[in-house]
Order: C-alpha cells, then sequence, then structure tokens
C-alpha cells in the first residue's frame, strides 16, 4: 500500500494529461496495468531490501571501523565504497554509453565499438574516483565536524570556473554525472555509513553530522568529469 500511496501521483498525472488535455485513450492500457503492477512489486521489494539489507550494513561497517580506531582503513572503506557503488550504478552505466553514441556521432571520438567503449569506460572511472573521493571528504568532514556549507559552497564555486574553461561538449554531461550517480544502489549505502559513523563518534549528532555525503557525491563528479573533457 506504501507504494502504491507513492507511486499515485505519477499515474495522477499521466492520466490527466493523456485523458483531460491529449483527450486520448491511453493505449496498450493492459501492458501498462502490469508495468504498473510490476513496479509496484519491484518498489515493495526494493524498499524492504534497504531496510533489512543495506541500511543496516552501511551503518555495522561505520560503526565497526570508528570502534577500530583506524582513520586509514576507515577512509580506504569510505574510498572503495564510493568508487564500487558508483561503478556498478545502473544510472551511470546507461548515461556514459549514451554519451558515447552521441561523442561518436559528432565525430568527436572514432565511430567504433572500442572507441565508445574506451569512452564510456572512461568516463564510468572518472565519476567513480570522483565519488571515492567525495566520501572520503564527506567522512573527514564528520571525523573533524567541519561546517558542510563552506565545503558545499567552495565547491560549486570551482564548478562555475571550470565551467567557463571546460569543452561546452562535456558540460551537459558533466552536470548530469553529479545526479546519475546518486541513484538506486549509492545513496542506501553512502547514508548508511554516514549516519552510522556519526552516530559512533562521541560528539557528533547524525541528524547535523551524519548526512551531506550525498551532496559531496554530486557535486565532485562535475568538477571531475570536466577536467576529464578538458584533459581527453
Amino acid at each position: 500500500m506504501g507504494s502504491i500511496r507513492d507511486l499515485l501521483p505519477i499515474v495522477l498525472v499521466i492520466g490527466f494529461f493523456q485523458l483531460v488535455v491529449l483527450q486520448q485513450p491511453i493505449p496498450n492500457f493492459g501492458q501498462i496495468l502490469l508495468g504498473f503492477f510490476l513496479v509496484v512489486l519491484g518498489l515493495t521489494f526494493f524498499i524492504q531490501g534497504l531496510e533489512m539489507g543495506l541500511f543496516p550494513i552501511g551503518e555495522t561497517m561505520a560503526y565497526a571501523f570508528a570502534k577500530k580506531g583506524s582513520v586509514f582503513w576507515l577512509l580506504a572503506f569510505a574510498f572503495a565504497l564510493g568508487f564500487g557503488t558508483t561503478v556498478a550504478e545502473p544510472a551511470l552505466i546507461a548515461v556514459a554509453a549514451e554519451a558515447a553514441t552521441v561523442a561518436a556521432s559528432g565525430g568527436m571520438i572514432e565511430s567504433t565499438e572500442a572507441a565508445m567503449s574506451s569512452y564510456a569506460d572512461g568516463l564510468r572511472l572518472t565519476v567513480a574516483l570522483s565519488v571515492g573521493f567525495a566520501i572520503v571528504v564527506g567522512v573527514l568532514r564528520i571525523l573533524k565536524g567541519w561546517p558542510i556549507q563552506y565545503i558545499i559552497i567552495g565547491g560549486y564555486i570551482g564548478v562555475v570556473v571550470m565551467t567557463a574553461f571546460a569543452p561546452k561538449e562535456i558540460i551537459g554531461i558533466a552536470y548530469d554525472s553529479g545526479g546519475v550517480t546518486t541513484s538506486t544502489i549509492t545513496v542506501p549505502l553512502v547514508t548508511a555509513l554516514g549516519v552510522g559513523l556519526a552516530s559512533s563518534i562521541r560528539g557528533r549528532n547524525p541528524m547535523t553530522d551524519g548526512f551531506g555525503l550525498i551532496a559531496f557525491a554530486s557535486l565532485t563528479p562535475m568538477i571531475f568529469v570536466m577536467a576529464y573533457g578538458m584533459i581527453v
């Protein structure tokens, strides 16, 4: 019922514009109804899986690393978590493949399978490295108690400055990369890491210190991808 409630606004919007504005019957209604049922089912299992698996394991590992007292291994885990979850992010894989296709059709790279694969892989690895770096910075912020707003403001100033110098063909991809990285796989584990770490360190508040890692993960890909475009 919770999944149906969450999806209901989308259904109402589509139904209104299809029936009232376009004044056309919904095509393939039976197929769409079946698809809606599968989406509800998938969303239900996904949310249940987050609550049962990803959130607990992220918080447990963050707590264990904090108790271990080794900053090096905590930062290594933070980088590996950010890098690994981003490389596996389905949205990033799709955007990187589409960017490679468009780059080939626009003459930016050779129109061969090898060139497009290399371009897409390079883009994915660049974004994954940027997210790994972002999570490290976010964990350091939690450990040191740095104010998040100054880091975010400084980062976006860097984005604006780089936008003036980056190739125009890469700017849109760079901006989109910041959004597609924070999706299905990355967000639950990274959020759990931040909340678990802030909860296990004395003097840190999970509400004020535990959140914010996703903001870093959205910011750094824009900088790294524009740098990738300027270099490559």
